[in-house]
């Protein structure tokens, strides 16, 4: 079959470490979860989460020395953000912006200080893949705090629209979710799109890290070339999932580290 997506020249083929993430301060007793991980992306409360939950989260993960990173949504708690409500730029904008400086105020209160900020759902799934979105994203993103990274799929435009705004960026792929042969998720409303089984996440997570390519939905063969492995806090039996990935990459020599974001 062929390989759908290729590696960057410059990304050996051989990775010794990867940072493991995960969604997490959505409403879902992460306290298990968190300890696995060298970085989490925590809710801005737009789609789900109460505050004094969030800020447990952001305490729980300042005292592990995780990365912490924004998860901005559009306000859809109703549909967990995974509905695309609005195509509208400056709307757009306005939501990522607020939720940022909201989460990054928190933070402060705590003694911490944000990474990264990585979209959720139908931002995540529809504005990353969409240049002049993407380049919104970014734009709302550099307004609160420029030195922040944008983290996105792996092989997506908003890598390099990231780069040409000045953004950081952080390349991600998903180990508990199917692909289709362009590199982008398959919908959650098809059968088969979110993955439960723990050793196929496992081995999948190692093939990742690795850049060897996956089996894509769709029956073609995907390379991607990611710097952290992410997985849903939602997901059923989501902390066993998450030390299945870490058992895996540990006995693999592949260190879960956090990533170092790149740049242009």
């Amino acid at each position: 079959m062929p390989v759908a997506r290729r590696l960057p020249p410059s990304q050996s083929a051989r990775v010794n470490a990867i940072d493991l993430s995960a969604d997490v301060g959505e409403g879902f007793d992460d306290t298990e979860l968190v300890p696995l991980l060298t970085s989490v992306n925590v809710s801005c409360g737009g789609h789900a989460g109460s505050w004094p939950a969030i800020r447990a989260t952001l305490a729980r993960a300042r005292d592990l020395g995780l990365a912490i990173g924004a998860h901005p949504s559009l306000p859809d708690r109703e549909g967990f953000g995974r509905r695309l409500t609005t195509r509208d730029p400056a709307a757009i904008a306005a939501l990522v912006e607020a939720q940022i400086r909201a989460l990054a105020d928190a933070a402060a209160r705590l003694g911490s200080a944000l990474t990264h900020v990585k979209p959720h759902g139908a931002l995540y799934d529809f504005c990353l893949w969409d240049r002049d979105l993407a380049g919104t994203l970014c734009a709302a993103i550099a307004r609160v705090d420029s030195r922040l990274a944008l983290v996105a799929p792996a092989g997506s435009p908003a890598i390099e629209v990231a780069h040409a705004s000045g953004l950081a960026s952080i390349a991600e792929a998903f180990a508990d979710r199917a692909y289709r042969a362009d590199g982008r998720l398959v919908s959650r409303t098809e059968p088969g799109a979110l993955l439960l089984d723990a050793t196929r996440v496992a081995a999948r997570a190692v093939a990742l890290a690795r850049g060897e390519p996956i089996p894509t939905h769709d029956g073609a063969m995907l390379r991607l070339a990611p710097a952290t492995l992410c997985l849903h806090g939602d997901t059923p039996d989501a902390p066993a999932l998450a030390r299945a990935v870490r058992d895996a990459l540990v006995a693999a020599a592949i260190v879960p580290r956090r990533a170092l974001p790149a740049r242009a």
